[in-house]
């Protein structure tokens, strides 16, 4: 038969991955190819332009536009640090002098003899890119960055909100299907990534922040309590940029869903070691899935995949998720994929599989409506 390919999130107990680390303009690469790095490493680094503060002179010293390049005590590149002296009127007979000091500090611009204006350009903005994956770098990107090969544990998630941050693996809930509430959170979380089991509350994220953890890993959240917590309804953009003091990752969806038992036992195994995580997601064209990796040691297994199996390939065995109604959430394996399409409720027709779910039920949905859970089989 024909292979069928599907989308699929990995989660691996240990496997090799590559990442580009790059700066948004060009700047400065902090290191060399084969260089060993940690996580938190500065590995490349350039500097924004810095915003722009215009001065109205004309009007702060009550003269004519025209007036203000004869008065100025400062030229086009000079350097302004708060209190200096920047313009000065002639006064009459060289007396009724006046005088303006700058309220800001930056570089001279521009002094425009229309406007009447001094431009200000502020103190340039530094941009730092951090290694993220601690690893090897195996490729330099001259004036832009690096590429990092790294052995981790890898995690995919579904949704997540927040940026890059780090913290120590931290188990707060014993079982998969339990519930992420405020009084698992203690206070020795401080810094930590805190691992749940099903739906975490707003409480439970609120308290988070409080004590300080880097984020939260769990199965699910509701749409409630993440706009609880936000303040406002997220949209469909791109996440990742949350100001919210913590980085939340869920790996099952929106709901009250626990978190796939694999998923669930391979953080526990990893309780205590150090992990990235970035809950940047965007669901339309050009995915981008929310992260948890962790470097791995000698005490973790080798990863093992099925001999002639290839990734995004459907194949009878295969681990997978049901994403859409009436069985959204389910995890079950592939049991047998029919070859002609089959019609649907809707009347309409369409190419389906059929899943043996973790209950040992086995049920037929469209092949559009599943995700592949990748990795070691």
């Amino acid at each position: 038969m024909a292979h069928a390919y599907t989308p699929g999130l990995k989660i691996s107990h240990r496997g090799v991955i590559r990442r580009s680390r790059t700066l948004p303009i060009k700047g400065k690469v902090l290191v060399s190819e084969g260089d060993i790095l940690e996580a938190q490493q500065i590995v490349a680094e350039t500097f924004m332009p810095g915003d722009i503060i215009p001065v109205n002179l004309s009007n702060l010293l009550s003269m004519p536009p025209a007036d203000v390049p004869e008065c100025m005590l400062v030229k086009v590149g000079d350097q302004i640090s708060m209190g200096d002296p920047i313009a000065r009127t002639q006064g009459i007979f060289g007396m009724f002098k006046s005088e303006y000091k700058s309220k800001y500090e930056g570089t001279v611009e521009t002094i425009s003899n229309v406007t009447g204006q001094m431009i200000l350009r502020g103190e340039p903005h530094p941009v730092r890119v951090l290694a993220f994956l601690s690893g090897k770098v195996v490729e330099v990107l001259p004036e832009e960055g690096v590429v990092i090969e790294a052995e981790v544990s890898y995690i995919q998630g579904i949704f997540g909100i927040g940026g890059e941050t780090f913290g120590n693996i931290k188990m707060a809930c014993d079982l998969h299907s339990e519930e992420l509430t405020k009084d698992k959170i203690e206070e020795d979380m401080q810094g930590s990534v805190i691992v749940g089991g099903s739906r975490v509350t707003a409480d439970a994220i609120t308290k988070a922040v409080e004590v300080g953890a880097a984020g939260i890993v769990t199965g699910g959240i509701d749409d409630a309590d993440l706009r609880d917590f936000l303040g406002y309804d997220l949209g469909v953009a791109i996440t990742g940029t949350e100001k919210k003091g913590i980085t939340l990752i869920t790996t099952e969806g929106f709901g009250d869903i626990a978190m796939a038992q694999r998923t669930f036992d391979l953080l526990k195994s990893r309780e205590g070691a150090d992990a990235s995580i970035n809950g940047a997601t965007q669901i339309r064209a050009g995915v981008i899935r929310p992260i948890i990796a962790i470097p791995v040691d000698d005490t973790v297994p080798e990863a093992h995949q099925a001999e002639g199996h290839v990734e995004g390939v459907l194949e009878i065995g295969c681990s997978l998720r049901i994403i859409r109604d009436p069985y959204f959430g389910m995890i079950g394996t592939v049991k047998d994929l029919p070859s002609e399409p089959q019609a649907l409720e809707s009347g309409s027709k369409a190419r389906v599989l059929d899943v043996e779910l973790t209950s040992g039920e086995v049920v037929t949905v469209p092949r559009a409506n599943v995700e592949l859970i990748e990795g070691d089989r």
